[in-house]
């Protein structure tokens, strides 16, 4: 920090989500803001839902003791069984929404007084509200891509249609209809669709959205966003991404074992931290790594919350495949420290549900990309892998758990990615852009920096 008084500089506080795919970007982006030496503070609503997220949080205002922490102590969840979702990630948004109004008091305590709010793209609809009666400039953060964004912001408006048209002409939408999560197409009311209509609509109200992407990927989307092509009535959307993994120097046996494969050798599996596979693909998956032939690094995950995953993986996998895999692989089921794993150069391919962090990992490393998309927004996501020479998409595959995927189909994917010298360039290529973007003078910086300037600008005029 600067020699100035913490009170001479905008202080931004930001209120992230439940989930690793949530708070990750937001800690990155707290890191971002500190290095330009504003007053940042993290409010972490308390508990998480999970242990990689409570673990990941002690850590982190370990390493950076200047940003502060306060914690939103959440009430007693009301749901009961009948009402509350099988997702135990929604169920925490729910009772995050439902403990929105101890911000009334909470916000104001903070000192030196806010310059801004930076909130969770699944907090809106409550938050805002919030926000407004303080007169706090209220910036949502997405963390999502550009493309997705499309869809977030206009679905309350075009629900009917997409539930009801078989025909993507008709959906008033510059993607097809079978990217959509299928929740969002089922004529029933569900967690997600009351998620994305009821943000999706408030979010025109926000400030400002920050998305973790850049121009040289999304421009069009961006462009469409920005110049009134998806709503008119759309603040602000600004790209800051893509924002940097936080470096962690803790050697790990994961580590300690990539060091001993050749460079480009290894195909990264990983689901991320809320996609619980069947036993039967997961089986499907470990036979086609096998008949690969390439090494590989898989981490398994049997539960969608960590604290539930207590089998052992022979018991998950099976014994014999166990046994075969243990020459060329090496199995875990613990939470990793992905941005080490994908910085490593023995990594030569990422099996990835292409969740938007793990996407912008791979950018941000030139890693290639096996896109397998799951469920959410991961379709949009493999298309973006797919469009820009990132990786390849199996389109045939379908939503996670919508078919079994046989091992010799995984196998033979695995091996054309691993074999294609123009994917492995070009994946170079990205990651050239990614950095370029988010250096001293690139489209990212410039519009992050332009952001602060504003925050500077209102803080000076409130303190004269």
């Amino acid at each position: 920090m600067s020699g100035s008084s913490n009170h001479n500089l905008p202080h931004i506080a930001l209120l992230p989500s439940a989930g690793m795919g949530h708070l990750s970007p937001f800690l990155r982006l707290a890191s971002l803001l500190s290095s330009h030496n504003l007053k940042v503070t993290i409010i972490t609503p308390n508990p998480t839902v999970s242990l990689s997220e409570s673990q990941t949080l002690l850590h982190f205002f370990t390493s950076f003791p200047q940003i502060t922490q306060i914690p939103l102590h959440l009430l007693p969840s009301h749901n009961n069984q009948t009402t509350s979702s099988q997702d135990p990630f929604y169920n925490h948004m729910e009772r995050i929404h439902h403990s929105s109004h101890l911000l009334l008091s909470l916000l104001p305590s903070l000192s030196p007084s806010l310059s801004a709010l930076i909130t969770d793209m699944s907090l809106t609809s409550s938050f805002l509200p919030i926000t407004q009666s303080l007169n706090l400039p209220n910036y949502i953060l997405f963390t999502s891509s550009a493309q997705m964004l499309t869809l977030f912001v206009k679905y309350h408006s075009i629900m009917d249609s997409i539930i009801n048209s078989t025909h993507d002409d008709s959906l008033q939408i510059p993607f097809p209809r079978s990217w959509i999560p299928p929740p969002l197409l089922e004529s029933t009311q569900n967690s997600l669709k009351t998620y994305i209509a009821e943000n999706g609509k408030k979010m025109a109200a926000s400030t400002g959205i920050l998305v973790n992407t850049f121009q040289s990927i999304e421009l069009s989307s961006l462009n469409n966003l920005n110049g009134g092509g998806v709503i008119t009535t759309l603040p602000p959307v600004i790209a800051i991404g893509p924002l940097a993994p936080l470096i962690d120097e803790k050697q790990n046996q994961e580590l300690t074992w990539l060091g001993s494969q050749p460079a480009g050798s290894v195909v990264y599996v990983s689901f991320g931290s809320r996609t619980a596979m069947s036993r039967e693909q997961l089986r499907e998956l470990g036979e086609g790594l096998v008949r690969s032939g390439s090494k590989f690094m898989w981490v398994v995950k049997d539960k969608k919350v960590d604290t539930e995953d207590e089998e052992s993986l022979d018991k998950i996998i099976g014994g014999e495949l166990m046994e075969k895999m243990k020459e060329n692989g090496m199995v875990l089921k613990n939470w990793v420290n992905q941005e080490e794993v994908l910085r490593h150069e023995s990594i030569g391919c990422f099996m990835s549900h292409c969740g938007w962090n793990s996407v912008t990992e791979a950018m941000w490393n030139g890693v290639r990309v096996l896109a397998w998309p799951q469920h959410g927004d991961q379709k949009m996501n493999a298309d973006i892998v797919d469009k820009i020479g990132l990786g390849i998409w199996p389109k045939n595959w379908g939503w996670g758990g919508e078919m079994v995927v046989n091992g010799s189909e995984i196998a033979e994917s695995i091996k054309e990615i691993m074999g294609n010298e123009l994917l492995r360039v070009g994946a170079l290529r990205i990651r050239e852009e990614a950095k370029r973007a988010a250096e001293l003078g690139g489209s990212s910086d410039k519009e992050l920096r332009g952001l602060i300037e504003t925050w500077k600008q209102a803080h000076v005029d409130v303190v004269v």
